[in-house]
């Protein structure tokens, strides 16, 4: 299972540093890498959303800091 987190990590890294190139640069990179082939640009995305939504779930259902004070995470 920790090699799924990784890779979910990887993933959502990847995400966030395209999203910041579209919005600082107006630049999109898997596109640019992928233009040619627009399903894997949809898989791509596809891929990088559900990694990131993982991550949610992960980190809340981990995390018990927010109730009671007490925080189990490590």
């Amino acid at each position: 299972m920790k090699i799924v987190w990784w890779l979910a990590l990887v993933l959502t890294v990847v995400g966030a540093v395209n999203w910041g190139l579209v919005g600082f640069f107006g630049f999109d990179l898997v596109t640019y890498v992928l233009g040619a082939y627009p399903v894997a640009v949809k898989v791509v995305y596809d891929v990088v959303g559900v990694a990131g939504l993982l991550l949610l779930v992960s980190t809340f259902a981990k995390c018990k800091c927010c109730c009671g004070g007490k925080c189990d995470c490590k």
